[in-house]
């Protein structure tokens, strides 16, 4: 399993080297400079002003230079000072955002896995009836429904119809003087909306994908001699097919781990959160090249980091794996 895990983990270094020269290039490629946004407003900005930022952003430079430089600032954990007005430093602005955006992306990621699994076994276990075609029914609204003409509807029906739910933002007006219970309530109530949609768009296919797992394990031969031996049916579902089950899940779940920081751009924007996703996107149309590596550098990270557990979950649960069989 340690020769395994050793050839995984080298194995990651050419690909993100790969990742961030490709994302490096194609930004670099996208039309429009940051000096051109900065300045695009301003006729009385001359060129020579505007070659003096290209200079001191370091963009009249070839682009393998640039990437020389900016990966060896990235070895120092230095992702480089912001292209905008106040020239932060990327690793603050992405500090001050990334627990809003954590805190929502895991809250919803733990309620889609916790809230689908059970229904896909459901749906598996009481397949063609009444129920089953139900559930098929709420999944299929579930891949239908666009998640932002769904934000609309829900943030006009509880926000501004019913007045039960602030539709944006992260605090209420005068919150600085609330208790620390009554802050983290008024929390919960901004984050409830964006959490519902966030989990209802991705609780359909994963529920689906479940049960379709479900579906091939309860047809396979040693499923049926469980039960010729006279076992359970719940010892046969919880204790035979469902581990067999959810392998093909623990991919997903290692693929979703990227989305704990990109994912919830749509939400985000929407909801006027002041989280990754809007500093995401904020970054992308200002063109500020340091910001927007700094975020796409670390989704490529927890992509790979995804990639490697779902891998070493497999290996632990399947000896072919770790032994090339």
């Amino acid at each position: 399993m340690l020769g395994y895990l050793i050839k995984r983990l080298l194995m990651l270094v050419p690909l993100f080297l790969g990742i961030t020269l490709i994302t490096f290039t194609v930004i670099h490629l996208a039309p429009g400079e940051p000096v051109e946004m900065q300045t695009a407003m301003n006729p009385k900005i001359s060129a020579q002003t505007r070659q003096k930022l290209r200079e001191y952003y370091g963009l009249d430079k070839p682009l393998h230079v640039q990437y020389g430089r900016w990966l060896t600032r990235l070895s120092k954990l230095d992702f480089g000072r912001s292209f905008a007005s106040d020239n932060r430093p990327v690793i603050d602005k992405i500090k001050e955002r990334i627990p809003v955006t954590l805190s929502l992306n895991i809250i919803a990621l733990v309620l889609e896995f916790g809230l689908a699994i059970p229904i896909g076994i459901l749906a598996a276990t009481h397949r063609e009836t009444l129920l089953d075609k139900g559930i098929t029914i709420f999944v299929f609204l579930g891949f239908a429904v666009p998640t932002f003409w769904l934000a609309l509807l829900l943030m006009y029906l509880f926000g501004v119809k019913l007045g039960w739910l602030p539709i944006s933002g992260l605090h209420s007006l005068g919150s600085e003087g609330f208790t620390p219970v009554h802050r983290l309530l008024d929390i919960g109530r901004h984050l409830f909306l964006p959490i519902a949609v966030a989990t209802f768009g991705s609780l359909a296919g994963l529920s689906r994908y479940m049960r379709a797992n479900m579906l091939e394990v309860l047809g396979q031969d040693y499923i049926t001699t469980a039960r010729a031996k006279g076992l359970a049916e719940r010892a046969v579902i919880y204790r035979h097919a469902l581990k067999n089950a959810l392998l093909p899940v623990i991919t997903l779940l290692g693929f979703s781990l990227p989305g704990l920081i990109g994912g919830s751009v749509i939400f985000e924007t929407i909801f006027a959160i002041p989280g990754m996703g809007q500093l995401f996107y904020m970054g992308v149309m200002a063109r500020d090249y340091p910001l927007v590596m700094g975020i796409l550098v670390i989704g490529a990270f927890l992509t790979l980091v995804g990639n490697l557990l779902a891998d070493l979950c497999y290996a632990l649960a399947d000896p072919r794996i770790r032994h090339g069989g």
